[in-house]
């Protein structure tokens, strides 16, 4: 059961990352799961390293991959178009 709510909350922060950083027309639903699942990854692993403490449950988690998922997609910016949006 929690992966499928990993699964959902994923997809949110994804789909709202690609809505912050204008890539939602070039994703479809299921690259929104995979940047969110990786965000979420990615911020799990960046925000206690930087000292930032969100919490735990699903909020703590969306938004922890929420910022995982924008840092991902600056990076895949930088490397598809040459600079950062």
């Amino acid at each position: 059961m929690n992966f499928l709510i990993y699964l959902i909350v994923g997809g949110i922060a994804g789909w709202l990352a690609s809505l912050v950083m204008k890539r939602d027309g070039s994703q479809g639903i299921i690259l929104n799961v995979v940047v969110g699942i990786i965000g979420g990854f990615l911020g799990g692993w960046l925000l206690p390293t930087l000292g930032l403490g969100l919490g735990g449950g699903w909020v703590g988690f969306l938004i922890t991959a929420f910022i995982g998922a924008v840092v991902l997609l600056l990076i895949v910016n930088l490397f598809t178009r040459g600079r950062a949006r």
